[in-house]
C-alpha cells in the first residue's frame, strides 16, 4: 500500500470526513492540512485569511505540506486550494498517491451553505452569488484536480473506496 495519500478537491467534498474513516480502516495516521496550520499558528484559517491575507496562508500551507516529506503511512486532507498553488500538486504526486474527490457545483453548494463561516473564500460571498462563485472557482481548480492519480465521485464513497483504489495500484504495479 502506498503510505502517503493526499486527498484533494473543492471545499465540502468530504476530504476530512472520509480521510478519517479511511485512515482508521487502513491503519494509517490522518492529518488535515488546515488543522496542522491552525495548530502551528494558533489561529483559524479564516482568521489567517482575514488578518494576514491569502498569500501568507498559501505560503504557510506550502511549508506545512513539505513537512510531510519525512512522514509515512498517512492520509492528508488538503485544503481546497492546496493543489493549485506553487508546485504543490507535482510535489504530492512525487511523494505518493493523489486522489481528487469530485463533486458537482450544486453538490458543493448544498454542503458548504450550512457552514459558510468555516470557509474563508466564501465567508463574504452573498448566498445568491455563491453557486456562481463555486462554478467559477471549480473551473479554475479542476485544471489541477484532474491531474490527480485517482478521481473518485465523492457522492458514491464508502469505507472500502480507498482500499479498492489502492488495491488497483498494487495490481497495476505487479505487487500482490
Amino acid at each position: 500500500m502506498n503510505s502517503k495519500i493526499f486527498l484533494i478537491g473543492f471545499m465540502g467534498s468530504g476530504k476530512t470526513h472520509w480521510g478519517k474513516i479511511w485512515a482508521k480502516k487502513n491503519e494509517l495516521t490522518f492529518f488535515d492540512l488546515d488543522e496542522e496550520i491552525e495548530n502551528t499558528v494558533n489561529e483559524s484559517v479564516a482568521h489567517i485569511f482575514d488578518s494576514k491575507g491569502e498569500e501568507y496562508f498559501r505560503e504557510s500551507e506550502r511549508d506545512h505540506l513539505r513537512g510531510f516529506e519525512t512522514k509515512n503511512n498517512f492520509i492528508l486532507a488538503c485544503g481546497g486550494g492546496t493543489a493549485c498553488f506553487f508546485d504543490n500538486l507535482q510535489w504530492m504526486k512525487e511523494q505518493g498517491s493523489t486522489i481528487y474527490m469530485k463533486l458537482s457545483p450544486v453538490e458543493i453548494f448544498d454542503r458548504v451553505i450550512m457552514e459558510p463561516d468555516k470557509r474563508p473564500l466564501i465567508k463574504k460571498t452573498d448566498t445568491s452569488e455563491l453557486l456562481l462563485f463555486i462554478e467559477q472557482k471549480l473551473i479554475e481548480r479542476e485544471a489541477f484536480y484532474y491531474q490527480a492519480k485517482h478521481i473518485l465521485n465523492a457522492n458514491a464513497l464508502n469505507e472500502d473506496s480507498l482500499t479498492k483504489v489502492l488495491f488497483e495500484d498494487k495490481s497495476q504495479n505487479g505487487s500482490t
